[in-house]
């Protein structure tokens, strides 16, 4: 079993900023893509970012120049840092991280929502 923790979200005024974080434990015996999504109230689970095992970063278009995406291998943990946020950043963020547990099994799991508001 893997399990996620996350943290961070809150209420921040337009133009601010956040930094959620998701840690993974469990029997984890290699971690490939880790990636944040947001889901609104009303609408669809959308992608916000991805960073894959070599670094490589996915942003979706509302989001770029203005969150960034990192990871840390040894804690394996993901980081989203906002700034500039606006009202339309307001939704549920869910981390996911996908790899292999130690007896070769591949996992998919995602973090339980942290909420972030953006209003004055």
């Amino acid at each position: 079993q893997v399990r996620l923790v996350e943290s961070g979200g809150g209420l921040v005024q337009p133009g601010g900023s956040l930094r959620l974080s998701c840690a993974a434990s469990g029997s984890i015996y290699r971690i490939n893509a880790m990636g944040w999504y947001r889901q609104a109230p009303g609408k669809q689970r959308d992608l916000v970012a991805t960073i894959s095992s070599g670094g490589s970063t996915n942003y979706a278009d509302s989001v770029k120049g203005r969150f960034t995406i990192s990871r840390d291998n040894a804690k394996n943990a993901v980081y989203l840092q906002m700034n500039s946020l606006k009202p339309d950043d307001t939704a549920v963020y869910y981390c996911n991280i996908r790899g292999y547990t130690w007896d070769s099994r591949g996992f998919d799991s995602w973090g339980q929502g942290t909420q972030v508001t953006v209003s004055s």
